[in-house]
């Protein structure tokens, strides 16, 4: 077992995170990611606080996890009253749970001021729980909310909360930055106190107010905690808990402390975006370690010393967290972004160098009336295929858009197109619920006889960005559309001061990409 234990909270702290809203099913299918991953500790969620929850706790019991035990959440008995007879710590009991974390005040201020009772009755709450869960065969975690804010107030009454839990039996004291407000030597100083007084029991628990969760987390590392709690993409309420997918590969590559195995932190990439998915937000573009954008260059500068040496803009292998290096296209690339970036693509172009400098000229052009190819990799596959003389599969000869609202009637919208392809011309029409969508359907039809890999393809997003509001209606927009079939996704771009313009421009560049993929597999 590692030396640091890994506590998740994502099911209960992240999900307290705005715009987050996980199922029954969404928190048994992440919980599965988590025991993949190799965490040591789930925490499932508060049993009793809401249907969700206690639902989750019935449902896992099903589970059978290889790496990871399941924690059930909840905070010490109400004041003035038995342990046993607390129905919410029965509840708790009952959640079938093996640890139960367990969270106290140990701000004198909190206590008098939220809890509403003495100092001395708090520290018998505190005691009183952890002794009947223990008592009930439960293993305790005792969170210490607050902590870091009731060590500066009242040093002695917070070790004293502290020395309830443990006297009690508690297994792990977590120490609770819970306002998210400290910064990593005041962290350091009190976890270092905590560890040499109560051994190898303290653990950490850091939100991100401060943007310092992550730093925190590990001067508390090296000050003696022996667990870490955190949230998979840093979720949680307000801005967020001490992100996981930063700190794992923190204390494994440059702490040296190995807490997944090597094989497990591959999985690392994959683990963050599955989770973002169930939660149903976009994943962390610029998030160390698993971002998108995390191995990604597009400075010309630095993409020619990548080439030559790999270490130079990037700490480590980004395969060792399942991530991999990408280059972007840009108006600040030069002829080796187009270089590296066309050799990813499968395209050979070292030994036109000519070439390779016209396209980055292009890129520049273009991106300065607007375009960006960084979103758009299947346009800037096309540009280059141009480059090369790529002739296009079809060729448009004009189309018309319509939107026609009468009184009384529901809104109409046509499009008409002319198409040449392979020297025919085909003239189709067709109805969409708006005119891109009209258009869209057009094209499909025109051309799905000729090249019927077509029907394979769908949008599956489109995206409007204005590029200068100072301009109003009449400003130019930029169209990202996202294309795909049952194997993979695309995103094309068009650029123009007209959106039907800019939509037509991305829409044909998405079929002549799925038209031209076909041609290549099929070669």
């Amino acid at each position: 077992m590692s030396a640091i234990e890994i506590y998740d909270t994502t099911l209960r702290d992240g999900a307290q995170g705005v715009g987050i809203n996980f199922s029954v099913s969404d928190k048994l299918r992440i919980t599965e990611h988590l025991d993949e991953l190799g965490v040591a500790v789930i925490e499932g969620g508060w049993p009793g606080a809401n249907p969700t929850d206690t639902e989750f706790f019935a449902a896992a019991r099903s589970l059978r996890l290889r790496n990871a035990t399941l924690a059930a959440f909840g905070s010490t008995r109400r004041p003035n009253m038995k342990a046993g007879d607390d129905l919410q710590l029965r509840t708790l009991l009952d959640s079938g749970a093996p640890i139960i974390t367990l969270v106290g005040k140990t701000w004198d201020r909190q206590v008098r001021d939220v809890l509403r009772t003495t100092a001395d009755e708090n520290l018998h709450m505190i005691a009183d729980s952890v002794e009947w869960l223990v008592e009930q065969g439960r293993r305790v975690v005792f969170d210490a909310e607050h902590f870091f804010d009731g060590f500066a107030s009242d040093p002695d009454y917070a070790v004293r909360c502290l020395e309830a839990a443990v006297s009690a039996g508690a297994e792990r004291i977590s120490l609770c930055d819970t306002n998210g407000g400290a910064l990593p030597d005041h962290v350091a100083s009190a976890v270092r106190q905590m560890s040499e007084r109560f051994g190898g029991v303290t653990g950490i628990h850091c939100h991100n107010d401060a943007g310092c969760a992550v730093a925190n987390t590990l001067a508390a590392v090296r000050a003696g905690a022996v667990q870490v709690q955190g949230c998979i993409n840093g979720y949680g309420e307000r801005t967020g808990n001490a992100d996981l997918c930063t700190v794992i590969p923190n204390l494994q590559l440059k702490m040296g402390i190995e807490v997944i195995s090597a094989e497990q932190l591959g999985r690392l990439t994959a683990t963050a975006r599955d989770i973002a998915e169930i939660a149903n937000i976009a994943p962390p573009h610029s998030a160390p370690y698993i971002g998108s954008a995390a191995f990604t260059h597009k400075g010309g500068q630095h993409i020619d010393a990548m080439s030559k040496a790999a270490y130079t803009y990037q700490h480590v292998d980004p395969a060792i967290v399942g991530n991999r290096t990408r280059t972007v296209v840009s108006e600040q690339s030069g002829r080796r972004t187009v270089l590296d970036k066309a050799s990813g693509l499968g395209l050979d172009l070292s030994d036109d160098h000519a070439l390779a400098r016209r396209v980055a000229e292009q890129v520049k052009q273009l991106e300065h009336r607007g375009y960006s190819f960084e979103g758009a990799e299947a346009s800037f596959e096309l540009l280059l295929h141009r480059a090369r003389g790529h002739s296009a599969p079809f060729s448009l000869i004009d189309y018309i858009a319509l939107v026609e609202q009468r009184e009384s009637r529901a809104l109409v919208c046509e499009a008409m197109i002319k198409v040449q392809v392979d020297g025919e011309v085909v003239h189709t029409a067709a109805e969409g619920n708006g005119p891109v969508n009209a258009l869209d359907a057009a094209l499909r039809k025109a051309l799905t006889s000729h090249f019927p890999e077509i029907a394979n393809t769908q949008l599956f997003d489109y995206k409007v960005r204005v590029l200068d509001g100072r301009d109003g209606t009449a400003a130019g927009v930029r169209v990202l559309i996202e294309s795909g079939d049952h194997h993979r996704r695309w995103s094309t771009v068009g650029c123009s001061t007209n959106i039907i313009e800019a939509s037509w421009i991305a829409l044909t560049d998405a079929f002549e990409f799925a038209i031209t993929r076909a041609a290549q597999a099929a070669a």
